[in-house]
């Protein structure tokens, strides 16, 4: 797995785990299915973990853990399944202020949106890493400088409220 941020390759510290008693068992900060993180925080080990959550699992079944949990790893089943970005952003909006992890086999094109949408970093199998390394992912993220949705984190407006403003002016 590559691990990318906005500034570039980074490691990463947490481990992924499959059971409560694995999670107990490591040193480092454990990233767990959301199904196990009641079972995670009963243990009370009071060390950093995080929650690996499906693209489309509601937001109130991950708002519960937003105090315990450091990281969330959205799964994208593919890079055409939009609904983790919308997940993302529904995150954010909630008052999630960890670090929010796109996991899975995305393209370096959808690095600005996920990045617009509230993720801090992607994590890439393999061999979507080896296919667009990281220099490409890095050159993707500055691409694109307008949007037609509104919302993102841009101080600028969007390509249709540009548009109204001009139509205004």
């Amino acid at each position: 797995m590559t691990l990318i941020t906005a500034s570039g390759e980074k490691s990463d510290d947490y481990v992924r785990i499959d059971s409560a008693e694995a999670a107990a068992a490591v040193e480092s900060p454990a990233l767990v299915p959301l199904a196990l993180a009641g079972a995670v925080l009963a243990a009370s080990t009071n060390r950093r973990f995080g929650l690996s959550v499906p693209n489309s699992t509601p937001v109130e079944d991950i708002v519960p853990y937003f105090a315990s949990a450091d990281l969330i790893a959205v799964e994208f089943p593919s890079f055409s399944d939009g609904r983790g970005l919308s997940l993302a952003k529904r995150l954010r909006r909630e008052g999630f202020a960890g670090t929010l992890r796109a996991s899975g086999p995305l393209i370096a094109d959808q690095f600005a949106d996920a990045l617009a949408c509230g993720f801090d970093e992607v994590e890439l199998p393999q061999t979507m890493a080896n296919r667009q390394p990281v220099q490409q992912w890095m050159a993707a993220k500055d691409v694109i400088s307008a949007r037609y949705q509104s919302g993102y984190e841009t101080r600028e407006a969007s390509i249709l409220q540009q548009r109204l403003a001009a139509r205004k002016g």
